[in-house]
């Protein structure tokens, strides 16, 4: 098991268990950087200049050192809460322009507060404490034209970093590192879980919709069921039309049975939402899952647009059972394979419906249908 597979793994539990932390952690450690990089600058510049005019340094790299990361953790709980509680409430259905756009504004007055900050509090304090130079102060104009630097720089770096992070979210937590220090480039096999979500009777409902309230149905389907992914480990592989296809590593997904208490979480999230689906589109999402563990290959694919592919025999069969679901007329069936794995769990509910024949496939699986009791 790989170091780079372990950290998607903690950064996945901790990302569940911590939300708002996780927000607030990611930002501090971006404009820490940032604050960094621009303190640096700042100092050879002015190391520069000083030897370019023959005038001693009039202040210590420490000093500046200090207040940026200052700045940095500043800014980075200011901004984490914020961006925490606007993609919770706001910023959901936001366009993704939109979305950086408002967040970079935001940003921005944030920065302004934090520079009168430093300006009238922490620059003195600081600058008297670390190597003050006698005599040093910084007038109205230097002031200004500081600002003025660091407000373009933080405009830029805010649509960075904000771009960053969206990318972040378009791979889940911990997948973006491994992604770039290259640990897909090469097939490498992995054992997971996989579950196929599919809604019910998705043709008559596009026919009762129409195509647009029937996309904006999906979309508020998908939204919904991503706020379920985190407390169970799950990470979305893919968006097939009216599907959704699942992933876990396997020990994520079988400690505490969370790849099987998932669905059910997200049946009771719907019910939990049944005043705005009946309000809006006149009943509650149903949807019929199919489950299946198994070896597959992960690989990073394409150039233009790119992606981390699974293949392998475990998605067509999982694939498979998915679509038994019509024919045993039930909504969750999952491999006896998965079951095996799991054990003996007294609120877990299994009716055996024997090995089947699945299409496309020359031998049989045993399956089951599963039902989740609450005690």
């Amino acid at each position: 098991m790989s170091k780079e597979f372990d950290y998607t793994a903690i950064a996945q539990r901790f990302s569940a268990r911590f939300p708002a932390l996780t927000y607030i952690i990611t930002q501090i450690n971006f404009w820490i950087i940032a604050n960094i990089l621009l303190g640096i600058i700042l100092q050879l510049q002015s190391l520069s200049l000083s030897q370019t005019f023959e005038f001693p340094g009039l202040i210590s790299f420490t000093t500046v050192l200090v207040i940026t990361i200052l700045l940095g953790i500043l800014y980075g709980i200011s901004l984490g809460s914020i961006d925490y509680y606007f993609d919770k409430n706001i910023f959901r259905k936001k366009p993704l322009g939109k979305v950086l756009l408002l967040k970079t504004i935001i940003s921005l007055g944030i920065l302004i507060l934090l520079f009168l900050f430093i300006r009238f509090i922490l620059f003195d304090f600081v600058n008297s404490t670390l190597h003050y130079k006698p005599g040093f102060t910084l007038h109205d104009k230097s002031w200004k034209y500081l600002f003025y630097l660091v407000l373009i720089y933080y405009f830029f770096m805010s649509l960075v970093i904000n771009f960053i992070n969206q990318v972040n979210k378009k791979y889940g937590p911990g997948v973006l590192i491994p992604l770039l220090l290259g640990k897909y480039r090469n097939p490498r096999e992995e054992e997971r879980i996989f579950m196929f979500m599919d809604l019910k009777s998705s043709t008559s409902l596009a026919e009762e919709l129409g195509h647009l309230k029937y996309s904006s149905f999906i979309r508020d389907c998908f939204m919904d069921i991503n706020h379920v992914l985190l407390p169970f480990n799950a990470q979305v592989y893919q968006y097939v039309g009216d599907e959704i296809v699942l992933t876990w590593k396997l020990s994520d997904g079988l400690k505490d049975l969370s790849c099987i208490r998932f669905f059910f979480a997200c049946e009771n999230y719907f019910r939990d939402r049944n005043l705005y689906y009946t309000k809006n589109y006149g009943f509650l999402p149903l949807f019929k899952a199919g489950l299946h563990l198994g070896q597959v290959t992960a690989v990073e694919i394409g150039e233009i647009k790119r992606d981390i592919a699974y293949h392998g025999d475990t998605l067509n069969t999982t694939a498979r059972i998915q679509s038994a679901c019509n024919e045993y007329n039930k909504k969750f069936l999952v491999s006896e394979i998965v079951l095996e794995k799991l054990g003996l769990v007294n609120n877990l509910s299994a009716e055996p419906l024997g090995p089947i024949q699945l299409r496309g496939k020359t031998t049989k699986i045993g399956i089951a249908s599963v039902d989740w009791i609450e005690k």
